[in-house]
């Protein structure tokens, strides 16, 4: 088994990228069964918990205020809606439940209070707890990770090049910060991107360079396709070829070896095939539930019908171990 590897330049993935699609998936799928269980598959749960009504300006999202798409914003859940959400989630299968939502930036008031009640409740469910929030400071970090969280999600979304044509409100720095803090309170990353949003394959490849270079890599790796929103500037973007989503997975698999990549948002629009070559590839989590913040998604008793029929497993809530957050917190501590 090769050690993890840090320095992959542009090249180098680009021409990973770029390989003949079959020997493509092979080299995916021999890399993915060196590190990971083939069969085994983990499941989230993604639960918008404060809906729309955003103040920034990210192309492809519903919840951006400024835009009309006939979201209806809601404030912050109470925490025993989301406990109940939980359970469901978890006696459909799911063993992470992700908490979402529409901030900027995590303030200290009282909904933070809130969150970190909700954070608490999830995790005495025997569920692993990630949540995504928006920026947040190391104070907050460490408060979350006292909490009990898991994983804290803050997508990349494309390269730095092509950034500022997605987003001006919030800087790339802005994220690299937010995932430096996270990873400073020894909670594991979830960070990933999407695609579909007219960036080149530079992009793409650019925005797994910027993952792959961080040291530990992302625990979590989650490839969204765009789904085009109307009333959100990228309304009229075409839908993400499969072939696409096969080249993306296979390529984070590869370079990101350890990682669990997640086969995220875009799902809906894909054949049963499609998303078997996708797992093939070295995809080993998916969303699952009827909505992803407020996008459609398949059903839980769509996605156990496929994992019946492909042979699939779902993992159990921390298989990677439940202290995984505070041995990275000590070591971090300790460095």
């Amino acid at each position: 088994m090769k050690a993890t590897k840090h320095n992959w330049t542009k090249q180098e993935i680009l021409d990973i990228y770029n390989t003949a699609l079959l020997e493509l998936v092979y080299r995916a799928a021999t890399v993915h069964r060196e590190h990971h269980d083939p069969r085994k598959v983990q499941v989230s749960s993604l639960l918008s918990i404060k809906t729309g009504g955003c103040p920034e300006d990210c192309g492809y999202c519903p919840q951006a205020a400024r835009y009309h798409t006939g979201l209806k914003a809601h404030k912050l859940m109470p925490v025993e809606q989301v406990v109940d959400a939980a359970k469901k989630a978890k006696a459909g299968g799911a063993s992470r439940m992700c908490l979402g939502a529409a901030w900027r930036e995590v303030r200290d008031n009282r909904d933070f209070d809130s969150v970190l009640e909700m954070v608490k409740a999830v995790n005495n469910e025997g569920m692993e707890v990630c949540c995504t929030l928006g920026m947040l400071t190391e104070e907050q970090a460490a408060k979350l990770a006292d909490a009990g969280l898991y994983a804290y999600n803050h997508n990349l979304d494309t390269s730095e090049e092509y950034y500022n044509e997605i987003i001006s409100t919030r800087t790339y720095d802005d994220r690299l910060n937010t995932l430096n803090n996270a990873r400073k309170a020894g909670v594991t990353l979830c960070s990933g991107g999407i695609i579909g949003m007219g960036e080149s394959a530079e992009d793409r490849i650019g925005m797994l360079l910027q993952l792959s270079s961080m040291n530990p890599h992302p625990e979590s790796v989650p490839i969204n396709a765009l789904v085009a929103v109307e009333g959100t500037p990228l309304e009229n973007q075409p839908p993400v070829p499969i072939w696409d989503m096969i080249r993306m997975v296979a390529t984070a698999r590869i370079v990101m070896p350890t990682s669990v990549v997640r086969l995220s948002a875009g799902r809906v629009g894909m054949s049963v095939e499609g998303q078997a070559f996708c797992f093939m590839a070295g995809a080993n989590s998916i969303f699952a539930g009827d909505k992803l913040l407020t996008t459609p998604n398949p059903e839980f008793n769509e996605d156990k019908q496929m994992f019946d029929l492909l042979g699939l497993i779902p993992t159990d809530a921390f298989e990677k171990g439940k202290f995984v957050a505070s041995a990275l917190r000590s070591v971090e501590m300790t460095s």
